[in-house]
C-alpha cells in the first residue's frame, strides 16, 4: 500500500489530533484499570485503528487509511504510558514515602518516560523496523492488515457490533461484581493436606479471557505453566501450612506465601531473561548508537520521501536535554541530595537506552502485548539498588531513587516498544514516520495529564485501595519489596531468587532447543516467568481465552489466522476497554459520594451466580469471537 496513489490522501488533520487525543486519554484510563487488576497490559493499536475507521466512516466519507494510522498511533501512545506508571508509582505509597498520588511528580515521569522512549527509539528505527528481516512485528503487520481491510471493505457493522458487544459484556459483570456484589471476584478452593497446601482458583473477569485470546494459546500456556509451577508445585513443597481455630484458611495461607516467598523464585528468571534480552540485541544496539552519533555530528540522512524521514536529530537533542532537566529535579525532589540525583539520573538514561533496545527486539519478535516489561523494570530495580547500596545511599533516599528510576525505564521500555510497533504498521500502509512520531508525543503529553488523576479515584473509591484485593498491583508491590531489600528496609529471599535464576537458564535451554528444531511452541521466558510472580487467579481464565482462540484457528493456516480471529480480537478488545473504563466510573461514582449499592445477597447466591456468570463468559467469547462465514 506505500505508493504515490496513498500519499495524495490526508493524513495529519485537525480531526486526527482531536480523535488521537481522546482516545490517547480514554486508553491510558482504561489502562491504568487493566495493568492494576491484570498485572499486564495489551495493545490498544489494533481497536484504536477500529474506532478511528469506523468514526471517520459515519462522520467524514474523505477520510483515509492514513488519519486512521495517525489515530491508532497517538492513542496506543497513551495506552502504553499508562502501563509505565502504574508498575511503578503505587510502590511509593506501599513504602510509605506517599500517603497520597503526587499529580505534578506523577505527571512529569510519565511525560519524561514517555518521551524519552520515542526519542531513543527513532535512531533505532531503521535498524529494528525497517531493515531487519527477523522481526517480524505480529501486532503491527495485523494492525496494517486492519487498517487495509477497512478501506476496502469500508469498515462494515460487523466491527463495530464486535466492538459494542463485548464493551456490554465487560460493563455487566464490572457493575454485577464491582457495584451491585452479586458476583465474586474469583472462584478458589484450597485445602491443608499434612504441612502442604493444595490451591486452585481462577478470577471471575471476562476482560483476563478477552488477554488469553489476544496473547493466544502459546503465551497463555506459558503464563499459566509458570503459574502451576508456583502455586500449584512450589507451595506444597514448601510446606509450613497452620492448622487449627486461629489459622487462615488455606486459601490465604496459600496467597501469603505467594507473596513472600515464591514470587521471587520468578524475579530470578526474570532477571535472566532481561539479561538475555539484552546480550541478544547487542548489535543493533550498537547500530543504533552508531546512527544517532551521525547525528549528532550534523550528518543528516539522505531521504527521498516522506515514508523515510525522522524526527530530526537536533530536536531529539534538544527534546532529551529538556527530558534530563526534568528528570534531575524530579531526582532531587524525591531525595534532595545532590549526589544521589547525579547517580540516579545516569542510570536511568543508559538504562533506558539500552532498555529501548530490547523492548524493540521482543516486540519484533512475540508482539506489544507480550512484552515482559516488569522483567525489565526488574533488571532495572535490582541493578540500580546494588548500584545506590555500593555508593552507600540507603534508607528512603535509597528507596525512592530506586523506585524513580524503575518508574522511568518502565516508561521509556512500554512507549518504545509501542513506538516500534506503530512504524512498522505505518511503513506497511505508507504512513511518514515523522507524523507518527509528533503523534506520539502529542498523544504520551495529554495521557501524562491523566495517569494521576486516574490513579487517585481508583485508590481512595476501590475497597481495599491500591495494593488491595480487588486492585493487587502485583508489579508495584514487588518492586516495593525489591527497593527495601537494597535500601536496608528489609530482606530479600536470595536463595529463591537464586534459585529462580537457575531455573530461567533451563527453561532458556529448552527454548533454544524448539527453536533449533524448529518447533512451533516455544518456550519463552518471560511468560512463564511472569506467570509465577502474579496471583494464580489470572492464569486459569487467560488459559481459557487462549484455548477459545486455538479452537477457531486449529485448522487455519498460520497466514491465515490474524484474519480469522479479527472477530475475536475485536470483541476482545470491547470485552477489555468496557471492564476497565466501567471500574474507572464506578470509581468517579464513590469520588462523588454515590458508594457501591452491594445488595448484601447471600453468599451462596454469589456463589451460585458467580458459577453461572463464569459460564456465561465462556459462551459469549465462544458465540461472538466466531470467524464470519466468507
Amino acid at each position: 500500500m506505500a505508493n504515490a496513489e496513498i500519499k495524495t490522501k490526508p493524513e495529519l488533520t485537525l480531526r486526527v489530533i482531536v480523535l488521537g487525543l481522546i482516545l490517547s486519554v480514554v486508553m491510558g484510563a482504561a489502562n491504568v484499570y487493566v495493568g492494576l487488576k491484570a498485572g499486564m497490559t495489551v495493545s490498544a493499536s489494533i481497536p484504536a485503528a477500529v474506532m478511528a475507521m469506523l468514526l471517520f466512516k459515519m462522520l467524514f466519507k474523505n477520510s483515509s487509511i492514513l488519519e486512521a494510522n495517525q489515530v491508532q498511533t497517538c492513542a496506543s501512545a497513551g495506552e502504553s504510558l499508562a502501563a509505565g506508571i502504574i508498575f511503578t508509582m503505587p510502590a511509593m505509597i506501599i513504602i510509605g514515602f506517599w500517603d497520597k498520588f503526587d499529580y505534578l511528580m506523577i505527571t512529569i515521569i510519565a511525560f519524561t518516560g514517555g518521551v524519552l522512549g520515542i526519542l531513543f527509539m527513532i535512531p533505532m528505527r531503521k535498524v529494528f523496523v525497517v531493515d531487519n528481516e527477523e522481526l517480524i512485528y505480529p501486532e503491527g503487520v495485523a494492525c496494517a492488515a486492519v487498517l487495509e481491510a477497512g478501506e476496502e471493505h469500508d469498515a462494515d457493522d460487523s466491527a463495530a457490533k464486535s466492538l459494542i458487544m463485548g464493551g456490554v459484556l465487560g460493563a455487566i459483570f464490572k457493575v454485577a461484581g464491582g457495584f451491585l456484589g452479586l458476583v465474586s471476584g474469583s472462584l478458589e478452593v484450597g485445602k491443608i493436606v499434612g504441612s502442604r497446601i493444595l490451591y486452585f482458583g481462577g478470577d471471575l473477569s471476562p476482560m483476563l479471557v478477552a488477554v488469553g485470546f489476544i496473547v493466544r494459546l502459546n503465551v497463555a500456556i506459558l503464563i499459566f505453566i509458570g503459574g502451576a509451577m508456583a502455586w500449584l508445585i512450589g507451595i506444597p513443597l514448601l510446606g509450613g501450612a497452620e492448622v487449627g481455630v486461629e489459622a487462615a484458611s488455606a486459601v490465604e495461607q496459600a496467597g501469603q506465601l505467594w507473596k513472600s516467598k515464591i514470587r521471587f523464585v520468578g524475579v530470578g528468571a526474570m532477571v535472566v531473561g532481561g539479561f538475555a534480552a539484552l546480550i541478544s540485541v547487542r548489535y543493533g544496539l550498537w547500530a543504533a548508537i552508531v546512527h544517532l552519533w551521525h547525528g549528532i555530528k550534523g550528518e543528516k540522512d539522505e531521504v527521498d520521501s516522506d515514508s523515510e524521514k525522522d524526527i530530526p536529530s537536533s530536536v531529539i537533542l534538544g527534546f532529551g536535554f529538556l527530558c534530563v532537566l526534568l528528570l534531575s529535579y524530579v531526582n532531587y525532589t524525591f531525595t534532595g541530595n545532590a549526589g544521589v540525583t547525579i547517580l540516579s539520573t545516569l542510570i536511568m538514561l543508559v538504562m533506558g537506552f539500552f532498555f529501548t533496545a530490547v523492548a524493540s527486539y521482543i516486540v519484533g519478535l512475540v508482539g506489544n502485548s507480550n512484552s515482559p516489561v516488569s522483567g525489565m523494570t526488574i533488571t532495572a530495580v535490582l541493578v540500580a539498588g546494588a548500584l545506590l547500596w555500593l555508593f552507600n545511599y540507603t534508607g528512603m533516599d535509597g528507596m525512592v531513587a530506586t523506585l524513580g528510576i524503575a518508574a522511568i525505564v518502565c516508561c521509556i521500555a512500554c512507549t518504545s516498544g509501542d513506538v516500534c510497533n506503530d512504524l512498522k504498521t505505518g511503513s506497511i500502509v505508507g504512513a511518514s514516520p515523522f507524523r507518527q512520531q509528533i503523534m506520539q508525543i502529542a498523544g504520551v503529553f495529554v495521557a501524562s495529564l491523566v495517569m494521576a488523576p486516574v490513579l487517585t479515584l481508583l485508590h481512595q473509591n476501590t475497597e481495599g485501595g491500591i495494593g488491595g484485593e480487588n486492585l493487587a498491583a502485583p508489579q508495584a508491590g514487588l518492586f516495593a519489596s525489591l527497593a527495601q531489600g537494597f535500601s536496608g528496609e528489609g530482606d530479600l529471599p536470595w536463595t529463591l531468587i537464586g534459585i529462580g535464576a537457575v531455573l530461567g537458564l533451563v527453561i532458556l535451554v529448552i527454548d533454544e532447543f524448539l527453536k533449533r528444531n524448529e518447533f512451533k511452541f516455544r518456550a519463552h521466558l518471560m511468560p512463564i516467568a511472569v506467570g509465577m510472580y502474579l496471583p494464580f487467579g489470572l492464569a486459569t481464565p487467560i488459559l481459557i481465552g487462549g484455548l477459545i482462540a486455538h479452537f477457531y484457528t486449529r485448522k487455519v493456516p498460520e497466514e491465515q489466522q490474524e484474519q480469522t480471529l479479527h472477530r475475536g480480537v475485536l470483541f476482545s478488545s470491547g470485552v477489555i476497554a468496557g471492564e476497565a473504563l466501567t471500574a474507572v466510573g464506578i470509581a468517579m461514582l464513590a469520588a462523588f459520594g454515590l458508594k457501591a449499592l452491594k445488595l448484601g445477597v447471600s453468599d451462596q447466591v454469589v456463589m451460585g451466580i458467580s458459577i453461572a456468570g463464569a459460564i456465561a463468559i465462556v459462551v459469549a467469547f465462544v458465540v461472538f469471537s466466531k470467524p464470519n462465514k466468507k
